[in-house]
């Protein structure tokens, strides 16, 4: 029946699963006849004789059967497998006839295999456990058939390692100076049946990595048995394999799966620590793979994971490797997904990556052991900025955190604690900063207290700790909320502990963090830069820093420039005069920029900040020249809606009053101020005494034209105006044309103030244009003698600020002449 089956036109699997069922049901018959011993029969010796030869010739047609089946397709060796496994469903069956037929039939096809350039023999590896265990048979007839019937299938088992390998150079599998087996003498069957250490040596040698998989999941599976003597001879073998040949598993998920569950079903005292042994040998050899599995399971851990993190962490060898790959874990955020079975918008965990919170529930049980104890202390700076960046992640979750248990922040407590750290786990907990660290909006300034406390406790790790901040900031960019959190650290631990100068390796980081994208960050940088003002002029290229600084007037964030602007007040006024006299041109254009900022805070501040530049270049003649050659911006100021710029400007004008007696001081009061008469003073001011400064205002008063704010549109229209009144004598042909090309598109402003003052500025530009060029000589004379030089001239716009009235011709003509020499005009004049 079984040979009937064994037609090619029959489906593989379907005539496979046909056969092994006919086959396994004639096993049953065959080896579940008693034995022929004398007494078991009464009948005579001559009957018995003719039922041994019956039964002789029925075993011998069971082998041709099988070896038929196996000539045909060495795949059929698997019913070998199978046939072992029915032998020891019960004691019963003639078990040294079984293994003569297996040893038989592996003899024959370790010859067949010859001829044959490849091999489909995927059961070699279960077959070769079953054998194993048979090798250590309380009968001695069945361990020698089983220690002959391994040494056949280790002779397969070689040869299908050769095709593959020929087919797979790359792939060989080498142990020492060995490949593969290293001569038949050590697998010879009386070996493999004395020595188990030589067994499975010899096994870990001859199959395959796949194979040897299969042959180690198999005999973990024999650990379950109800029999404690196999499950014992099955922990002996694959402890032996795993010490040797570990390194050839392919599966090791698949394992460590296979022993989690194991562990779960309440095995015995004796079960456990057999399976606990084994996952020590994996993790010995196969880390990686052990711990990602481990990871993968559920949070919060059971008893059975938390014995295998245990069976892990007994091993200090491999300490590092594990802390490595659960730091790698832990670079990876936990997700949230919305729970659709809830009413209303909830989120929850998402459970397919939970394995950053597995991985920071690994390090709380890991952590305290001994075995950890000098690995905790190589790797405390990775340790500590993995947990604050799960705690970040944690506090970004919209899912509350004491619906879950918040590994990050125990296993934070617990690294300090294990590091010698317990006063400044006290100092946080009492500073409720454990409490509140998880909260969004209490994260960073708890960052802050971890870094400051651990330095106020001068934590021994600083070196270390330094090096490794150092080090991730240099190798590139990270997630910017990352980011942060180093710098806090690094800066804290800077300010702790470097009071002089911070040695260039460190400034060049804090010089390129001033203009980083995020503004905590720029403003981080800049504040401690500030600290560093008494000491500025030891720092080697201090002209780089301050142009970093400058170039953070740029931000988009007020609090940056406001910052900025504060630090570089700071180290200008620590600086030495040769570098600050060549930097005020610079820092007085960054000021002027800064007066058309949307912020009032900085306008004000870059206004007064001016003032005490003017003050310190007072009696630098070139240097203040290129100064007030920028003033356009400032002179617009003075027409600001905010009180703070207003109050700046006069403050700033006050100074020039005092340091370049410019005599403008009762122009501020307040029933005698007015724009136009103080913008009248400046520019008479400037021409007498720094005339080709009128070229500069008037292009950057150009500039204004196109401001978005009404007022200082309106106040560049004015100012063009009396600068071209005043200085119009400096200005070229062309130069005038293009001014009155600027002021007739201004006829065209939406606001209709801006229109009619552009329309006075227009008429004066036509008429100046117009006007003959003779007054060189005059401003010859002039530039030669500065004495008191009167400039008649009589209101161009009568601008009163709010309000303000377009003069007609006629009240032009009637209205008073206006002097503003450099010395007061007398009071009756005035």
């Amino acid at each position: 029946m079984i040979l009937a089956m064994n037609s090619s036109s029959v489906d593989p699997l379907q005539q496979y699963e046909t056969q092994l069922e006919v086959t396994k049901k004639s096993f049953k018959m065959v080896f579940g006849l008693p034995s022929f011993d004398k007494g078991t029969f009464q009948t005579s010796d001559e009957d018995v004789k003719d039922l041994e030869i019956l039964y002789r010739d029925i075993l011998n047609l069971f082998e041709d059967t099988i070896l038929i089946l196996v000539s045909k397709d060495l795949y059929k060796l698997q019913i070998l497998k199978e046939m072992t496994m029915w032998m020891s469903e019960d004691s019963l069956y003639q078990q040294e006839r079984v293994m003569v037929i297996i040893s038989r039939v592996l003899r024959f096809a370790s010859r067949k295999v010859r001829e044959h350039t490849s091999i489909d023999a995927p059961c070699l590896g279960v077959l070769a456990a079953e054998l194993s265990l048979l090798c250590s048979h309380a009968d001695a007839s069945v361990t020698q058939q089983a220690s002959l019937g391994m040494y056949y299938l280790l002779c397969i088992a070689k040869h299908q390692s050769a095709d593959s390998q020929r087919d797979n150079p790359t792939k060989q599998y080498e142990h020492g100076n060995h490949c593969f087996l290293t001569s038949d003498s050590e697998f010879r069957p009386e070996v493999l049946q004395q020595d188990k250490t030589k067994l499975a040596q010899c096994i870990g040698q001859s199959l395959s990595p796949s194979l040897l998989t299969d042959f180690m999941l198999h005999l973990l599976m024999k650990l379950s048995t109800s029999d404690q003597e196999t499950a014992s001879k099955a922990a002996t073998v694959l402890k032996l394999t795993l010490k040797y040949h570990a390194q050839k598993v392919t599966r090791v998920c698949q394992m460590v799966d296979t022993i989690y569950k194991q562990l779960k079903e309440n095995s015995s005292h004796f079960m456990k620590d057999i399976l606990l042994e084994v996952v020590t040998l994996l993790a010995q050899m196969l880390p990686k793979g052990v711990v990602f599995q481990l990871m993968y399971y559920p949070v919060p851990a059971d008893n059975a994971l938390m014995l295998m993190w245990q069976a892990v962490g007994s091993e200090p060898q491999v300490a590092p490797q594990v802390l490595k790959e659960i730091l790698l874990v832990l670079k990876d955020k936990p997700w949230e997904v919305e729970d659709t079975m809830q009413e209303g918008r909830c989120f929850i965990l998402d459970v397919t990556n939970m394995m950053p919170l597995a991985a920071s529930q690994a390090l709380c049980m890991l952590l305290p052991m001994g075995s950890y104890k000098k690995t905790v202390a190589q790797f405390f700076p990775e340790i500590l900025m993995a947990l604050m960046f799960q705690l970040l992640y944690i506090s970004q979750l919209r899912v509350q955190p004491q619906d879950r248990p918040i590994y990050a922040r125990e296993g934070l407590r617990i690294l300090l604690n294990c590091s010698g750290l317990q006063e400044v786990d006290t100092a946080l907990k009492q500073k409720y900063c454990w409490s509140h660290i998880c909260q969004t909006y209490y994260y960073q300034d708890g960052v802050n207290l971890i870094a400051r406390t651990l330095c106020e406790y001068n934590f021994p790790q600083f070196p270390e700790t330094l090096y490794y901040l150092h080090k991730i900031l240099v190798q590139g960019p990270r997630r910017s909320e990352e980011h942060i959190i180093i710098v806090i650290f690094f800066i804290k631990i800077l300010d702790k502990f470097f009071k002089d100068p911070l040695p260039e390796l460190f400034l060049v980081l804090l010089r390129n963090w001033i203009n980083d994208s995020n503004p905590e960050i720029s403003k981080l940088s800049l504040q401690k830069i500030t600290s560093m003002a008494p000491v500025v002029h030891k720092i080697e290229n201090v002209r780089s820093l301050l142009t970093s600084i400058l170039d953070a007037f740029g931000s988009k964030d007020e609090t940056v420039v406001t910052q900025a602007l504060l630090t570089l007040r700071r180290l200008v006024d620590k600086l030495d005069k040769v570098n600050y006299s060549s930097l005020c041109t610079g820092i007085a254009s960054s000021y002027f920029h800064l007066m058309d900022h949307c912020s009032g805070n900085v306008r004000s501040l870059a206004i007064r900040h001016l003032a005490e530049l003017i003050k310190g270049v007072s009696q630098h003649t070139s240097t203040l020249k290129h100064v007030l050659g920028g003033f356009a911006p400032f002179i617009l100021c003075l027409e600001d809606r905010d009180t703070r710029v207003v109050s700046a400007c006069k403050h700033t004008l006050a100074i020039c009053d005092s340091q370049l007696e410019w005599s403008i001081s009762t122009l501020f009061k307040e029933e005698n101020y007015n724009f136009e008469l103080v913008v009248l003073s400046i520019c008479n001011n400037l021409l007498l005494s720094h005339e080709s400064c009128i070229t500069y205002l008037t292009c950057d008063a150009l500039g204004f034209l196109g401001s978005s704010q009404v007022h200082l549109r309106r106040a560049a229209v004015i100012l063009l105006g009396y600068l071209a009144e005043l200085g119009g004598h400096l200005l070229f042909r062309d130069e005038i044309e293009v001014l009155i090309e600027a002021t007739e598109r201004m006829l065209q402003d939406e606001d209709s103030q801006v229109q009619e003052l552009a329309e006075i500025t227009h008429d004066l530009l036509k008429k100046i244009a117009h006007r003959p060029r003779s007054t060189t000589i005059k401003h010859a004379f002039q530039r030669l003698f500065k004495f008191s030089y009167t400039k008649e001239m009589k209101h161009l716009y009568n601008w009163q600020g709010t309000t303000w009235t377009v003069l007609n011709r006629e009240e032009k003509e009637d209205q008073q002449p206006l002097y503003l020499p450099l010395d007061p005009p007398p009071a009756s004049d005035l």
